[in-house]
């Protein structure tokens, strides 16, 4: 008997390994498949703060089957009708923003998986061939397979963040910790100490509860000073970010420094 297909972004994490995503927000599927093969665990494709589309996103899925790197996507509002349709199109985790109540938490596990387990429609045309389903058929692979990973990113949901990391079915909690600070009414200062105790407790209730957690890192030696915390899966620069971080290092010897790209006048 064939053993049964495992995520393996959730196998690294079950074993204690940390997980790197490309951040994805070049709507185009060529970016999408050659950042699968540079090493990165999993694309972070954002649907919430760029242009991809439903029908960018199921190419990306179509041009990235088989490559190392898996497709997850964050949908621009935690509603059960977003993560179906990125569910069905062959996304193998789904990130959900501003999950700040134990319902929404709830909302995020029932729409990623069956009934009676969850609320999750049958219709995964796409989705059937996205992984080896093995004998178990699609439908309880992916019940087991299929990543939930709720963003927190509100003060509201630190104040009931035992609640969340309760919810049956949410794998990791995700820090949005830029939106955090603006929440906490820092505008971006994430290094504010009202900031990181915020972070503290919701590590705490995560590790209590036995999620895995996860946030940003900008560049590998924060995310090692991270996983000392206990945070195990990074989003890492866009591929916008990386293209920029390469040109800079290529164009330095040249005495061409970028900074700060600057808008032309449009007058």
């Amino acid at each position: 008997m064939n053993t049964p297909w495992e995520n393996p972004v959730k196998k690294r994490l079950r074993e204690g390994l940390p997980v790197v995503a490309a951040t994805i927000t070049v709507a185009n599927p060529d970016v999408a498949a050659h950042a699968a093969t540079l090493g990165f665990d999993f694309l972070w494709v954002e649907m919430e703060h760029s242009p991809i589309t439903l029908e960018t996103l199921r190419n990306i899925v179509l041009a990235t089957r088989g490559l190392p790197a898996l497709t997850f996507a964050r949908v621009p509002v935690n509603e059960i009708w977003t993560a179906k349709r990125v569910l069905d199109a062959g996304v193998s985790g789904v990130m959900f923003p501003f999950t700040s109540t134990p319902e929404l938490a709830a909302q995020a596990a029932a729409a990623c998986r069956y009934p009676p387990a969850g609320r999750r429609g049958s219709g995964p045309v796409l989705a059937r061939t996205t992984w080896p389903a093995g004998e178990a058929g699609y439908h309880d692979s992916a019940d087991a397979n299929v990543m939930v990973i709720i963003i927190i990113e509100e003060a509201r949901a630190v104040e009931r963040i035992d609640e969340i990391a309760a919810t049956p079915g949410v794998d990791v909690l995700f820090i949005g910790t830029n939106d955090l600070s603006f929440s906490l009414g820092l505008r971006g200062n994430q290094d504010d100490p009202k900031e990181e105790a915020a972070i503290a407790r919701i590590v705490e209730a995560g590790k209590r509860h036995g999620k895995f957690l996860g946030r940003p890192a900008a560049t590998p030696e924060i995310a090692k000073r991270y996983m000392e915390q206990g945070f195990l899966l990074f989003q890492g620069p866009t591929d916008l970010g990386l293209m920029g971080a390469a040109a800079r290092r290529y164009l330095e010897p040249f005495g061409r420094v970028g900074g700060t790209p600057q808008p032309r006048a449009l007058y």
